[in-house]
């Protein structure tokens, strides 16, 4: 079975590259979904597939830009796309994106980036676990209680109701989004998504997603579509300066690549066939089945860790591509309906 795995010329190791492409693929089809880049899942996915913790990340960088420039495009044809927000928080994200990539490579000279970046990932996971399924729960509770209807008027978590009073100037108005606030918030939210996304090895999406929704104030649609054209611009940013440490394995970008163009049309579309809670729910449930495959590589159980990771992102894949299919089904239904109805009006 040797033609099963594929050497990196760059990394120096061998890699089961059918691994490569269902990461790729089903990045494409989760990170078009949720809004994100999706390396929150490749970075941990491809050490454990047996590519050292700095590689990982860097490969992880590239592989992000090029996936999230396709799921941007397409946002972008359905209005998903707050471009003023994005470009604004640029700034931030470059920044915090430098710092944490040089916070890696000082730790991988102390020869401690592994343990350190993993523990870090768990920890950061479980935050956003938690959030997650604590909004879900509290936003279900009001809407039993009769408080409120609809996902909108049921909220759970409205941090961003405090922070959008705190009126530093100058203060900016988003049309796309909704919002007005002070445009220091979204720059200091942008700046610790960078600083997690050059550190960790993500495009920022895991933390910016939910900050979008829960510290800014998106709707979860826009929040979906802005978090991804910041994705692109800090996976770009993020390929750049991991390729000048000389930390990229381009072989492995492009078979990912591969399988995430593929990937990315079919989450993007089904985006618009989903609730939103139906969205956080699903993006709640792939956070804790990485955080456990982390634990579990952590401590050893390699196997079974790659095996959770890649069962979990593969079925959620499957899920996602059936709400696109019946909800284009029931859509292309209507259409027909509606057309068959003005014609028997004519």
């Amino acid at each position: 079975m040797e033609w099963l795995y594929l050497y990196m010329p760059i990394a120096g190791v061998t890699i089961f590259w059918p691994g490569l492409v269902l990461i790729g693929f089903s990045v494409g089809v989760i990170g078009g979904f949720f809004g994100m880049g999706g390396a929150w899942m490749v970075t941990p996915g491809l050490n454990i597939l047996g590519f050292p913790m700095a590689f990982a990340i860097g490969t992880d960088m590239a592989h992000i830009a090029g996936k999230s420039m396709i799921s941007t495009i397409r946002h972008s044809k359905f209005g998903n796309v707050d471009y003023k927000l994005g470009l604004i928080m640029v700034l931030g994200t470059f920044i915090g994106i430098e710092v944490g990539a040089q916070l890696v490579m000082y730790l991988e000279r102390l020869g401690k980036v592994e343990s350190t970046v993993r523990w870090i990932y768990v920890g950061f996971l479980a935050l956003i676990g938690t959030m997650v399924f604590y909004d879900y729960y509290k936003a279900t509770r009001k809407k039993r209680m009769g408080v409120v209807e609809g996902e909108k008027g049921a909220e759970g978590i409205t941090w961003y109701k405090t922070l959008h009073r705190i009126k530093i100037p100058p203060v900016v108005h988003f049309k796309t989004a909704g919002f007005t606030c002070s445009v220091w918030l979204p720059i200091t939210v942008s700046f610790m998504t960078g600083l997690l996304a050059g550190f960790l090895g993500i495009g920022g999406g895991l933390l910016r997603m939910p900050a979008l929704v829960y510290l800014i104030g998106c709707p979860t649609h826009i929040a979906v579509g802005t978090d991804l054209f910041e994705v692109m611009i800090s996976g770009l940013y993020g390929a750049f300066t991991y390729s000048m440490k000389g930390r990229i394995e381009l072989v492995a970008v492009f078979v990912m690549l591969t399988g995430a163009a593929v990937g990315a049309q079919i989450g993007t579309v089904a985006t618009k066939y989903a609730k939103g809670y139906g969205i956080r729910i699903a993006f709640g449930i792939c956070v804790v089945a990485c955080m456990v495959s982390i634990i579990l590589k952590e401590f050893g159980f390699s196997s079974l860790s790659a095996a959770i990771i890649l069962v979990t992102i593969g079925l959620m894949s499957a899920y996602i591509t059936v709400i696109m299919i019946k909800g284009a089904a029931q859509e292309l239904r209507e259409k027909k309906a509606l057309a068959r109805s003005l014609a028997k009006a004519a």
